[in-house]
């Protein structure tokens, strides 16, 4: 049942279609960015680290303002921010498409784009999501809504390559803007009260922040999700780029990031339901250490498709999964009248490993000639956040009073 909801299930069924097609757009476009990296070098004679520091600027600047828009939705309600969110990953696209100088993409592309994905991602939706949901039904709508997010990672994929492939990489991305204000509309289907849900007790934002700051699980979650975001970053930027240069064609690398979208539309799903019967924490640990297994291994086996799709297939399963985990380990321990806002300094630090998997990528291929020591950090990475998730303390906190 939703929260202040005063109209059907159908109609709850709608909205949360809508925040699930946002991230639709929002992380499948997003998902797209590295199809992007070896057209546009070659055709403008960049390096990768160019194109690299851009698409980790988006990243960084995401993380900078997910806190923000996070306090901003908390107040006035997602509606607004998925508006001016829709708007600006439009013009971020656009001028992505027109950029003839890494200042230019950076300010497209970083800039814009990064703004845009705090204003229309998991921060604000799953904020938005968990205010107005029951308590016993959050893990299964943070699931499905995110599901939407992993499906459009699948879709947009192989759309934007034949794109690419048709018209060229700046027609491809002039349409992808087009496509992205088509979240405008879609904010006019959702609803997100501003304020607090009924568990939730009377706190100024300030006192919320002094609570989360001092409670030692909100830091360690915050720290091991640095790791979930180096990880993906790298992968989805360099992944394509990694198998050109073992030989292997594009279609390969496509095909790689889309059975990895594919397999996270269950697995996010999952995550979601099984993080309502077990430990949430736990279930962090079991996926940061299956990632640095499936990294180790990929990069110990041969390269061939064959290997390539394994791996993609096992990632996906674990993909996005730490997301709805994390948010929910947030709302769990404090409440979900400033989730938006907390979560935001938790994505922070994703972003802030999301940052540095992306130019880390395109600076030690560019001294190396290769991508093994990014590699390694991803997998090192790994197995320090499995470690520091089991000692979470994940039990709800007592919020104090705004009045106190």
């Amino acid at each position: 049942m939703l929260y202040k909801a005063r109209t059907n299930s159908r109609t709850n069924w709608v909205m949360l279609t809508c925040f699930g097609m946002i991230l639709f757009l929002c992380i499948g476009q997003r998902h797209s960015f590295g199809l992007y990296l070896r057209p546009m070098t070659m055709d403008l004679g960049w390096d990768r680290a160019t194109f690299s520091f851009a698409i980790a600027l988006q990243n960084l600047v995401w993380g900078i303002s997910q806190p923000f828009t996070g306090m901003l939705a908390d107040r006035y309600g997602a509606r607004r921010i998925f508006v001016v969110g829709g708007i600006l990953y439009a013009l971020g696209l656009y001028g992505m498409s027109q950029a003839s100088t890494g200042i230019g993409l950076a300010t497209s592309a970083g800039l814009l784009v990064g703004i845009a994905q705090s204003c229309t991602g998991f921060g604000i939706v799953y904020g938005a999501v968990g205010k107005i949901v029951s308590a016993e039904k959050r893990g299964m709508a943070l699931g499905v809504v995110g599901a939407f997010g992993s499906l459009g990672q699948f879709a947009m994929l192989p759309s934007n390559q034949a794109l690419i492939g048709h018209l060229g990489w700046a027609h491809a991305l002039l349409i992808g803007s087009g496509a992205c204000l088509l979240i405008v509309a879609l904010a006019f289907g959702t609803s997100a009260p501003a304020g607090r849900p009924p568990e939730a007790a009377g706190q100024s934002m300030v006192q919320a922040l002094r609570q989360a700051f001092r409670h030692q699980g909100f830091l360690l979650l915050t720290l091991g999700f640095f790791a979930c975001g180096f990880q993906l970053a790298f992968i989805a930027t360099h992944l394509p780029a990694y198998l050109a240069d073992q030989g292997l064609s594009p279609t390969v690398g496509v095909t790689a990031l889309a059975i990895v979208a594919l397999a996270n539309i269950l697995g996010t799903y999952l995550c979601g339901y099984f993080g309502e019967k077990f430990s949430k924490k736990y279930l962090l640990a079991a996926i940061y250490g299956l990632r640095g297994i499936a990294l180790a291994v990929f990069v110990l086996v041969p390269v061939t498709p064959l290997t390539t799709y394994v791996f993609a297939a096992v990632m996906g399963l674990i993909w996005l999964g730490t997301v709805p985990l994390s948010n929910g380990v947030v709302g769990q321990i404090f409440g979900y009248q400033h989730i938006s806002m907390l979560y935001g300094f938790v994505f922070l630090s994703h972003q802030l490993g999301s940052f540095l998997g992306v130019w880390l990528g395109g600076v030690l291929f560019d001294l190396t000639g290769n991508y093994q020591a990014v590699w390694a950090i991803a997998i090192g990475l790994s197995a320090v956040a499995a470690i520091i998730s089991l000692p979470i303390d994940d039990r709800a906190v007592q919020a104090r009073p705004a009045h106190v």
